[in-house]
């Protein structure tokens, strides 16, 4: 296994500028729904201080079906009071509701590693945006089964790890990747990156991974999807951004959407098109897992975008 191109982590690069203020938080609940849920966790909050700056919640059956909220909250001296809330929240919606939740300080960013090989629309956008602070993330680093997207990467100032992947033995390549991840990141990327993760893998992770496919997907499966959609007269192309799970293509779909094409487009424009919905698409899907938009609930998602 051969571990090239490397930028130190401790490298200067630009920090990703956000607009969010600080002490700022995000509180995700889900469970059975149950009267008095948001009173009581309206109490917990305004007990501390919070002032709450959005509240998003839905019910999927008011009659005992599954209940799912965001709340976002500002609140002085947020990181010292953290432990005294979540005791409070244990109390009040775990045990009382028996209710799931998360907190979050949203002035810190999630660490993510980006997968890329050589397509680089999307791997390219993500840096950009982020670098712009259009992405409140930490990109941790980016690895990828080809060295050519090395170059670029670093001129964003990215730590950049070439990990060859050949042959249907990915057992080393995974095992390097799993060495550079662990303890490392929040969450995994795949920025059309072009090949196939074992279910060994996904599960030693042990974070979410998001994935962007064309959405041609079980249409034309395989090398050159969009000549094969020329050559049966699409009228639209899009994009789908999920989450992986061991069923190829088939996890919980954060984002998706399409574009318009016409009998006059050739495969080469199906294509351009065809990225630029793919970037626009997992980039949706990057903010929203950042900032704790998206809540899965068995093969499916609630996103409070």
């Amino acid at each position: 296994m051969t571990l090239a191109q490397h930028v130190p982590a401790s490298a200067a690069r630009p920090a990703g500028k956000t607009n969010r203020p600080g002490h700022q938080a995000s509180l995700i609940v889900q469970g059975a729904d149950a009267t008095g849920i948001v009173a009581a966790l309206t109490t917990v909050l305004s007990g501390h201080g919070a002032n709450i700056v959005s509240l998003d919640q839905y019910s999927d059956n008011p009659q005992g079906g599954a209940f799912f909220q965001r709340t976002v909250f500002t609140m002085d001296a947020l990181q010292a009071a953290l432990p005294d809330l979540r005791a409070e929240l244990d109390e009040h919606l775990v045990k009382k509701f028996g209710l799931a939740y998360t907190l979050r300080d949203l002035s810190v960013p999630k660490r993510v590693a980006i997968f890329a090989s050589k397509s680089d629309h999307c791997l390219l956008d993500l840096l950009w945006r982020h670098r712009q602070g259009q992405l409140p993330i930490d990109i941790a680093m980016v690895i990828s089964n080809h060295p050519d997207v090395a170059e670029e990467v670093r001129s964003f100032g990215i730590p950049f790890f070439h990990v060859p992947s050949m042959g249907p033995d990915k057992s080393a390549a995974e095992a390097e990747h799993l060495r550079l991840l662990k303890d490392n990141v929040d969450f995994v990327v795949l920025a059309r990156y072009m090949q196939i993760l074992s279910g060994d893998f996904i599960e030693q992770a042990g974070v979410p991974i998001i994935n962007i496919h064309h959405s041609f997907l079980p249409a034309f499966i395989g090398a050159g999807p969009y000549a094969k959609a020329k050559e049966r007269g699409v009228k639209l192309v899009g994009a789908t951004a999920h989450y992986v799970t061991e069923d190829l293509d088939e996890g919980p779909i954060i984002e998706q959407d399409v574009v318009r094409v016409s009998h006059a487009d050739t495969a080469a424009d199906l294509a351009r098109r065809g990225a630029d919905v793919e970037r626009a698409v997992l980039s949706r899907a990057v903010l929203w897992h950042a900032e704790d938009r998206v809540v899965r609930n068995g093969n499916h998602t609630i996103v409070f975008a």
